[in-house]
């Protein structure tokens, strides 16, 4: 999964929990990056001490309103508040952001805040590409909700039916998705689904909100060879029809066996199965974070004399 990412070079499979200097040179890297939030040992100690003491270590910025605790709220609560046409009310808000958490915390890096789309982030994740000649242009469309493993595979599939593939993945609007997937799907809003598609190294390209119905407009404007798309049920049109009349009608309609059976659903069950196992998880992760930024803040907030020396 993490090697579909498009920029990862090089994957280093069970790499330990504590990065240390000998890791780094064992794998040739010059430094360790991480996001702007705290990982602690089972001990309560920072998991990038050695590297950070070392010079070796840079921090970005996490992505504000994309957190793993909102996406399991979603799962369990059963609701629609993340949808892009919708605004988070003031009980998702407060629902979700229970989930896992200990008594009376309020940890900074745990809870619930809305995701804002903005150019300046898809300019970072889009390759910017256009169409070379030569290039087989290949478009496949979907709620790719969750994006998975069982996507990737999908797409790596579809990648390697031409030499030069160009494939332009279609993003579903929420609505469209919640018509033909029921229950609160998508998980994701088109917002988020956008960027995890364009991270992967396989597309080349995004069509945001694209029709359900893969139309002789949008093949033509977008010069389409070949159209696909996976083993799953192809739900008709709201007024019955194929969606995929047309590229079927052209010849250029394919569909792809990726040889896996992960949907979306299935992770779903998994974590409503695992509701307890992940709430008392997350409990006991925060705990350990309060703790840390406790033993901070009273370093910080230190009696003059013991601070800067006695004069």
């Amino acid at each position: 999964m993490v090697q579909a990412i498009k920029w990862v070079d090089e994957v280093v499979p069970a790499a330990p929990y504590v990065t240390t200097l000998e890791t780094l040179d064992k794998y040739n890297c010059d430094f360790c990056v991480h996001g702007n939030d705290i990982t602690l040992t089972v001990d309560g100690r920072d998991t990038y001490e050695e590297v950070k003491q070392a010079g070796r270590y840079r921090e970005c910025k996490r992505t504000q309103g994309v957190s793993t605790t909102d996406l399991v709220g979603r799962m369990l609560l059963v609701t629609k508040a993340h949808h892009s046409s919708q605004e988070m009310s003031s009980e998702y808000r407060e629902y979700a952001d229970s989930f896992g958490k200990c008594p009376g915390g309020r940890n900074p890096w745990t809870g619930v805040s809305q995701f804002l789309q903005t150019s300046q982030k898809i300019i970072q994740f889009a390759s910017g590409k256009e169409p070379q000649p030569g290039e087989t242009v290949i478009y496949v469309a979907g709620a790719f909700d969750l994006f998975h493993i069982g996507h990737v595979d999908f797409l790596e599939k579809v990648h390697r039916l031409a030499d030069r593939p160009y494939i332009i993945a279609g993003l579903h609007f929420d609505q469209e998705v919640n018509h033909y997937k029921g229950k609160n799907y998508p998980i994701m809003n088109l917002h988020e689904r956008t960027l995890s598609v364009l991270a992967c190294r396989y597309v080349s390209e995004v069509v945001i909100g694209a029709p359900y119905a893969v139309t002789a407009e949008l093949l033509s404007h977008f010069k389409v060879d070949l159209v696909c798309h996976g083993k799953t049920e192809i739900v008709p049109d709201r007024d019955g029809s194929d969606p995929y009349q047309e590229p079927k009608r052209r010849g250029i309609f394919c569909q792809i066996d990726s040889g896996n059976d992960l949907t979306t659903d299935l992770i779903v069950q998994r974590i409503i199965k695992n509701r307890l196992e992940y709430e008392a998880r997350n409990q006991k992760k925060e705990a350990k974070e309060l703790a840390f930024l406790e033993a901070m803040r009273r370093q910080e907030v230190q009696p003059s004399g013991e601070k800067y020396g006695n004069f």
